[in-house]
């Protein structure tokens, strides 16, 4: 259980912390940054676009952090299916 809930962790620190960096300015052609919107954006799944807007700051909030809640209760489900 610990596992299941520890990799849906890891994928929402992954989404939240992209999203921080792009909210906070980061430099986009740094190779760290290069290396999180790698993972993040794949991890983001059907989240990006759902809901169109025209802040672009609101836009990495709704699809990232949507994204981040996605894998914490995902997570957290199939913990406790694995838990019976």
């Amino acid at each position: 259980m610990r596992v299941i809930t520890g990799i849906g962790a890891l994928f929402a620190f992954i989404e939240l912390l992209y999203m921080v960096m792009v909210l906070a300015g980061a430099n986009a052609g740094n190779g760290f940054f290069i290396f999180i919107q790698a993972l993040a954006r794949p991890l983001a799944l059907f989240w990006p676009g759902l809901f169109p807007v025209s802040d672009p700051n609101l836009a990495v909030i709704l699809d990232y952090g949507l994204a981040a809640a996605f894998w914490v209760i995902l997570a957290g489900v199939i913990a406790r299916f694995a838990a019976r």
